[in-house]
């Protein structure tokens, strides 16, 4: 089939994609934050059906969602009163070893995530909670 008009070519295929890719089933991660009077989080707790996940308390959550209208990424980072701030170093120093770990799944560029492996190195030895030149 010839069209005159690109974009009725590109609404079809837009339609028969949407079509194909047709939502199969729907899976739930549900947050629920407890506040004080102040609107600071006293707790965090979570529950993913498919994961088998119920009730489970958290101190702290990152979360980014990729707003394709903006090009922006939408953050939501929480963390409890009670968060230990070892903890806090602990978690940002894993988020960065998974961040290397998904961009590389994603890009399949080794050499930047290894990169960025380094830099979580060297975090956690300037945060503390790894020693310099030890793995972790």
């Amino acid at each position: 089939r010839t069209f005159k008009d690109p974009r009725c070519a590109t609404n079809i295929a837009r339609r028969t994609i949407q079509t194909v890719m047709a939502i199969q089933k729907e899976s739930e991660i549900k947050i629920t934050v407890g506040l004080d009077e102040n609107r600071i989080p006293e707790t965090i707790v979570w529950d993913a059906s498919d994961g088998g996940v119920t009730n489970e308390e958290a101190k702290a959550l990152m979360m980014g969602v990729w707003d394709e209208k903006t090009s922006e990424c939408l953050r939501i980072d929480l963390w409890t009163k009670d968060m230990l701030m070892d903890d806090m170093k602990r978690m940002f120093h894993q988020t960065f070893i998974s961040m290397a770990d998904g961009y590389e799944r994603a890009t399949d560029d080794t050499a930047l995530a290894a990169d960025m492996r380094d830099f979580a190195r060297y975090f956690g030895e300037k945060s503390g909670i790894i020693e310099p030149g030890k793995e972790g």
